[in-house]
């Protein structure tokens, strides 16, 4: 007696068994999917940050060729000076080709007076809008020098002792460890706050890599690194970090009992007519802007949208070359700026066992000497900055009386193949101070 085979097909929308698992699947699908977007929205900004940081990352989409014409924006103010200005202007542009920059701006001071600008190239490549010396940048880590210009009118005013604890002025610091630094501990970075890479405050870490957040006070901004781990006994060595000038930005808030926007701007800004320079995050949409952008090869892109308003005084201030070059001669201004307060702050810092640190970093300015071979030795305070698709360089010439500020759109793998343009530059602008002084 055999079993007769018998095919039975039940059909999944009729079987009990089909609407369970139908329903479910679809669940499982929205919920894999939903997982994979918010995967998608937390890791992008950290892509967003390595392929900033390494080409070899960078997507092969959306990149643009600079036109073959390069525009140049040239200004000569001072007659004295136009043999100088225009060898220099065509040394900018031969040094904006050897870099593939889209553009590069400089401005050179000598005296108070701005003597020479120019500006070549294009701030928006696929718009074709040329730069002009009117035309702002991202100056990058060149902001801690325009926050320590506004530390050191408080110091002039008495309403920051350098050598007192921040705690006497600012109360409320999230950190009880930070309360026993000083105010010249954090300009000298010789506090002991981490790197922004090294910050070990996870949520404060991520959000400095998204560069999403908006924060419109730096107290607010203090959340960033205020779990971070400080590295050594204040005083004691020198660690380079952005952390120590939004701090001290918090601090000079509180000391000037004004908002700090509204602090830079009436001790600064206001008294030197810098009337473009001011946080990034804030620039006015009527302001020309050269667009920050990444490379790949001879080809351009756009950098990311980045809100860099937690570091205003560490990095997040755009200017132009001329108004960064008049913000560093405004130190060579004895009524601006008093003797005794510019050489406490041009003093190269000891650290606790007697040595000067190593970078030679006074206040807010690294002290070096050069030797060029048309001029001789000099000594020049300076400070360069690096942003998201930007670069800038300010220095300050105190025995030629001179200030010199370049910014380019772009980063280079070594900064100094963009700045060392500096060298060319004096070169060319010295001995024609020279010349001056010695009359027809």
């Amino acid at each position: 007696m055999g079993i007769e085979n018998t095919d039975i097909t039940i059909p999944p929308e009729t079987s009990d068994l089909g609407t369970k698992v139908k329903p479910k699947r679809k669940i499982l699908r929205w919920i894999v999917l939903g997982l994979v977007c918010l995967l998608t929205w937390v890791l992008w900004p950290i892509y967003g940050f390595v392929s900033n940081q390494f080409e070899v990352a960078r997507l092969p989409l959306g990149w643009q060729s600079l036109p073959a014409d390069m525009p140049i924006d040239e200004n000569i103010y001072n007659p004295s000076f136009s043999r100088a200005g225009q060898k220099a202007t065509k040394l900018l542009a031969q040094r904006r080709e050897a870099i593939s920059a889209p553009s590069i701006s400089a401005a050179v001071v000598i005296e108070g007076e701005l003597v020479w600008a120019s500006a070549i190239g294009w701030g928006d490549i696929k718009n074709k809008i040329p730069v002009t010396t009117k035309t702002t940048y991202r100056i990058g880590s060149t902001s801690k020098a325009v926050g320590i210009t506004g530390l050191a009118r408080l110091v002039s005013k008495g309403q920051i002792d350098l050598d007192r604890p921040i705690g006497t002025y600012a109360t409320d610091l999230p950190n009880p460890a930070w309360k026993s630094f000083t105010a010249k501990q954090l300009a000298s970075h010789t506090a002991g706050l981490a790197a922004y890479e090294e910050n070990n405050d996870w949520i404060g870490f991520y959000q400095s890599l998204a560069l999403t957040t908006r924060y419109d006070d730096p107290q607010d901004a203090l959340s960033v690194f205020d779990g971070a781990d400080i590295l050594f006994t204040p005083g004691d060595d020198l660690h380079y970090s952005g952390f120590d000038n939004i701090l001290l930005s918090a601090v000079m808030q509180q000391a000037s009992d004004q908002p700090f926007d509204d602090f830079m701007t009436g001790e600064v800004f206001s008294p030197l007519g810098l009337k473009v320079t001011g946080p990034d995050h804030l620039r006015s949409k009527d302001q020309p802007f050269a667009q920050s952008y990444q490379t790949k090869g001879e080809k351009f892109k756009l950098w990311r949208e980045v809100d860099l308003s937690h570091k205003i005084a560490a990095g997040g201030y755009a200017s132009t070359p001329s108004e960064i070059a008049r913000l560093g001669a405004a130190w060579l201004d004895d009524d601006f700026m008093s003797p005794s307060v510019r050489e406490t702050f041009w003093t190269p810092v000891k650290l606790s066992n007697g040595e000067v640190n190593e970078q030679n970093y006074a206040l807010g300015f690294r002290r070096s000497n050069w030797t060029i071979p048309e001029v001789g030795e000099i000594t020049f305070l300076n400070h360069g900055g690096v942003s998201k698709g930007a670069q800038c360089w300010l220095m300050i010439i105190p025995e030629h009386n001179m200030s010199v500020a370049i910014s380019i759109n772009r980063r280079t793998d070594d900064f100094f193949d963009f700045a060392d343009i500096y060298v060319d530059l004096l070169a060319e602008f010295i001995p024609a101070i020279a010349a001056k002084e010695e009359g027809p």
